[in-house]
């Protein structure tokens, strides 16, 4: 197990999902955001109705220690009452590619 995660995070809009990247990198929270290029179809129970919607995904990466940091972004940034932050482990990785996330986000 590394001490990195990959954060999912859905928008409604593709400037909102560019603006929540911009800042995660912007702020080393993140070392790369990613966007699904396409919207996601996405179906989902909101106040007792089930809801279909178009999203956008993105696919943060980022440590351990600065998800809490990320999560507390998100929610500050994106429009959704109970914005999606989801993280999962990252298991492993090509060690470059992972010492590439510890630097980038490492605060000074």
């Amino acid at each position: 197990m590394t001490d990195n995660v990959l954060v999912l995070v859905t928008c409604g809009s593709r400037k909102e999902a560019r603006k929540i990247a911009r800042v995660l990198v912007g702020q080393r929270l993140a070392a790369c955001v990613s966007e699904i290029g396409v919207p996601v179809a996405s179906t989902y129970r909101w106040k007792g109705r089930v809801e279909s919607a178009k999203e956008f995904l993105l696919l943060i990466k980022t440590s351990k220690r600065r998800f809490a940091a990320v999560r507390d972004a998100v929610r500050q940034l994106h429009s959704y009452e109970v914005p999606e932050i989801v993280a999962l482990p990252i298991a492993a990785g090509s060690r470059a590619y992972l010492d590439w996330i510890a630097t980038s986000v490492k605060t000074t």
